[in-house]
């Protein structure tokens, strides 16, 4: 069956290579010039830049999804597991996590007596809860509340916590604000404050702080690149610098596409570009799932505002991950998601690859990412960029002791406007759909094109939601749906 696929980041390879696997003539069109969507890099100066993802957590999704091909990670790329994992930076300290369960215990316990043991009770809920949605959850395609009932859901509905608060979970078993905020943290990626996101989301704590974060060397592409060689290997066809432009409907399938190069013919279409795109501009009104008023209700996760520096000197006190919390957490959280304005006091994160990776940057020089969250649809002008950078910058010098500005020789802003321009992203949102509980699972947008019986969506508009495991699950999750309901002609 000749397949189309629009699209060439997480979801759309996995979705690739496993319908390619299973005999179908799969081709993938990518606007841009290199696949990998968001998780794209450039290489500029002496210095590589991963314009996206850098957090690899979560790797028994990745090891699940090369086991079904009979290969491993190790065949395509080298992980190394980083120690610490990541730093959080505070007003008055800087709190190292540990690779290690053990030392983490220790650390919690000296910042607060007897949270070791509370430490211990919270992972013990945490990893029960990520055992359940890696699952019975997440591989879900999301059609039917049969889902729910045949995976015992609502047998197991109050040890998930699907109705309590990630913020009042944490507060139950911490006093310490800072311990607090340490494992707040990991639900930021999953697009919306800790009091919205269901306690069910303390499996990304278990993921962060059990299972580890880990770095491929060469950067966050190499996984793309490893994806995009299975998809070679069994027979995809790449378009890069090919944009569909037009999907054409007749008796409710589509039977061609226009790129920005020719037509083609087409039996079956998996959108993995941005979904409200794919409806709003390559779709005819009458085929779309949602309205405009329906996707203008949605609660986004935030956009971002990076910057990629090339710095001539090493730095100090960095890690290879970095956040810094020590503005007001609150404040933020509020502007960003009630208020909806440019931030005051902005938190931030900074990555700087080459603490780990000596290929990412010239001998001798340190290669940064720093990335502030902002709320889709703001305006994006080149003021704001400068002030926002001076405002960062001087964040970075005060808390390494060092002076970074005179020495950056590489300088690349990223925002809304290139959000949009290259991922034609609704309102410029980087990660989709908040994991709030009305968008969670069967509340988020159906994969199903329902009017069009030969269109799908993938992605992170779709299940499971934001993040690249999520993505790349995603494109798993529409194939094997395929594969049950469209035989090869």
């Amino acid at each position: 069956m000749k397949t189309s696929i629009i699209g060439s980041g997480f979801a759309g390879l996995s979705t690739a290579a496993i319908l390619a696997r299973n005999g179908y003539s799969v081709d993938v069109f990518e606007k841009n010039s290199q696949s990998g969507g968001r998780a794209r890099q450039f290489k500029c100066d002496g210095y590589t830049f991963d314009m996206g993802p850098s957090w690899y957590w979560m790797p028994d999704v990745f090891d699940k999804f090369f086991q079904q091909f009979d290969k491993t990670t190790s065949d395509y790329y080298e992980l190394i597991k980083l120690n610490p994992g990541f730093q959080v930076i505070f007003d008055n300290m800087s709190i190292p996590i540990p690779d290690s369960f053990e030392a983490l215990k220790i650390l919690f316990e000296n910042i607060e007596p007897g949270s070791a043991k509370n430490l211990e009770n919270f992972m013990l809920q945490a990893e029960l809860k990520y055992k359940f949605g890696m699952d019975s959850l997440v591989y879900n395609p999301g059609l039917s509340i049969s889902e729910f009932l045949n995976k015992g859901i609502v047998k197991n509905i109050f040890k998930l916590d699907l109705l309590k608060s990630y913020k009042t979970h944490v507060a139950s078993y911490f006093k310490n604000p800072k311990l607090r905020k340490l494992l707040e943290f990991p639900v930021l990626f999953l697009g919306t404050a800790p009091k919205n996101t269901p306690a069910l989301y303390s499996l990304m704590a278990y993921s962060g702080f059990i299972q580890g974060t880990y770095y491929p060397r060469g950067g966050f592409y190499k996984v793309i690149q490893a994806l995009q060689d299975l998809c070679q290997d069994l027979g995809v066809n790449f378009h890069n610098n090919e944009d569909v432009q037009k999907l054409h409907v007749k008796r409710n399938q589509v039977h061609q596409l226009t790129t920005s190069k020719r037509d083609y013919k087409t039996e079956l279409v998996v959108g993995t570009a941005d979904y409200v795109h794919i409806e709003q501009d390559l779709l005819d009104r009458k085929y779309h799932n949602y309205s405009v008023d329906y996707w203008n209700k949605k609660t986004f996760s935030p956009s971002c505002l990076l910057f990629y520096l090339g710095v001539n000197k090493k730095i100090n006190k960095l890690l290879h991950h970095n956040l810094f919390f020590d503005s007001s957490i609150e404040q933020h959280i509020k502007e960003l998601y009630d208020d909806k304005v440019w931030p005051t006091d902005p938190l931030f994160y900074v990555c700087c690859p080459s603490k780990t990776d000596l290929t990412v940057a010239p001998e001798g020089k340190e290669n940064l990412f720093l990335l502030m969250p902002i709320t889709p649809g703001l305006k994006d002008t080149e003021q704001l960029r400068i002030h926002y950078f001076d405002i960062l910058i001087k964040r970075l010098e005060q808390y390494t002791g060092d002076e970074i500005s005179q020495f950056i020789e590489f300088k690349k802003s990223y925002c809304i406007n290139d959000f949009v321009q290259d991922y034609n992203a609704y309102k410029g949102n980087a990660y989709g759909l908040a994991n709030t509980l009305f968008q969670t699972a069967n509340f988020k947008p159906s994969i199903v094109n329902k009017k069009v019986s030969n269109l799908y969506y993938s992605g992170q508009l779709t299940v499971p939601g934001p993040g690249v495991p999520p993505a790349l699950i995603s494109g798993q999750v529409v194939a094997q749906y395929i594969l049950q309901n469209h035989s090869i002609r």
